[in-house]
């Protein structure tokens, strides 16, 4: 499991005054809507102010990130799932979404969770959404990750 070496913060981040964007596609909505879930418990846990977004699939995470980051946001959590088919599709989205958010938090210097799963098959994707039998919470990381960035390039500029 993926899972397996992740670090395990001992404090909860003090996440009040930042203002966080949950982005999220609309494939998968089981998954999907169980990302969501974990990104906003950690959020709310943490005290940030947060709102969800949704965009058709997860090619499209990357511009919606940088719109929401330009806009004044701190911090974005961008959730997708993305299914291995047949097809090169996967390849070409996965990348696409990958190198897309990568960019665009390089370009506004503010952090961008990464919660887009890249999967063989659906269980997968239930093994890692934060649900009742779920053995991972990608929501809930991602969200997690998102704050702690923001907080420490917060005062690394300050």
């Amino acid at each position: 499991m993926s899972g397996t070496g992740a670090p395990r913060p001992d404090e909860t981040p003090d996440a009040r005054g930042l203002n966080v964007i949950v982005i999220a596609g609309t494939w998968h909505d089981v998954i999907t809507d169980g990302l969501i879930a974990g990104a906003e418990r950690a959020l709310s846990q943490f005290g940030a102010t947060y709102r969800v977004e949704r965009v058709p699939g997860s090619f499209e995470l990357p511009v919606a990130a940088k719109a929401a980051l330009e806009a004044g946001a701190d911090a974005v959590v961008a959730l997708g799932v993305i299914i291995r088919g047949g097809t090169p599709h996967f390849e070409f989205v996965s990348s696409a979404a990958t190198d897309g958010l990568t960019r665009v938090a390089l370009d506004t210097g503010k952090p961008v969770g990464f919660g887009v799963l890249t999967l063989d098959d659906e269980q997968q994707g239930l093994d890692r959404a934060g649900l009742e039998h779920s053995k991972e919470d990608k929501g809930f990381e991602a969200a997690d990750a998102a704050v702690r960035t923001a907080l420490l390039l917060r005062a690394l500029r300050s």
